[in-house]
């Protein structure tokens, strides 16, 4: 998937957030954006999620199955935890299984029958990367996706990422906390003044691509 010359504002007066951006993603890679409040981290990846659609520029090849898990997961809705995850399923054409896979996994079947408005925000988080999981994503949005998690849940994020591209999947990921630097082969995109720079190459899907030839 790939960003050419996309700008973004709020509003038609509004300064530009993001300006001039040309980055892509490829199957395979792990991106992870950098900046300060306010730089711009969340527009990018709505943009790539396409929940905002660029004011100039434009974006191509987005895949069919993308997985976002925004900073704050949206509690104000009328929902279980398990009554909401069922939901996404049905709307995403799996069955129950992979519900009952994910509330297993990141410890949420003790309040599958929660409000959603009730739940802490790590909680509410964990709810948020288990709809986003629900189908197996080509490209996985991660907004700050440690913020708030217990230790066995930030402990198991790596691992859901490795497992995403491995299977061919691509993971973009904002993080602060520098928890993802860590992982082999991460590209570092730097958001600075609304602009995005590649300061950090990866080598992950090179290396990959280059075992399969």
């Amino acid at each position: 998937m790939r960003l050419h010359e996309v700008g973004y504002r709020y509003s038609r007066r509004g300064a530009w957030v993001l300006r001039g951006v040309n980055v892509g993603i490829e199957p395979g890679d792990i991106v992870v954006t950098r900046g300060g409040n306010g730089a711009g981290k969340s527009t990018l990846l709505a943009l790539f999620a396409g929940v905002l659609r660029p004011v100039v520029g434009e974006v191509y090849d987005q895949p069919a199955r993308i997985g976002w898990v925004p900073e704050r997961f949206p509690t104000e809705q009328p929902f279980t935890v398990a009554g909401y995850l069922s939901t996404m399923a049905r709307l995403r054409g799996v069955g129950q299984a992979a519900v009952e896979r994910w509330l297993s996994r990141l410890s949420l079947a003790p309040l599958r029958n929660e409000r959603l408005s009730a739940l802490s925000k790590g909680t509410a988080q964990k709810v948020g990367l288990a709809q986003a999981l629900l189908v197996p994503p080509d490209l996985l949005l991660l907004d700050e996706p440690w913020e708030g998690l217990d230790i066995d849940t930030r402990e198991l994020v790596p691992d859901i990422i490795d497992e995403v591209l491995d299977a061919g999947g691509a993971v973009l990921v904002s993080d602060h906390s520098g928890d993802t630097g860590h992982l082999p082969g991460v590209i570092e995109w730097a958001v600075v003044d609304g602009v995005v720079s590649v300061v950090r190459p990866g080598k992950r899907s090179q290396d990959k691509r280059e075992a399969e030839a």
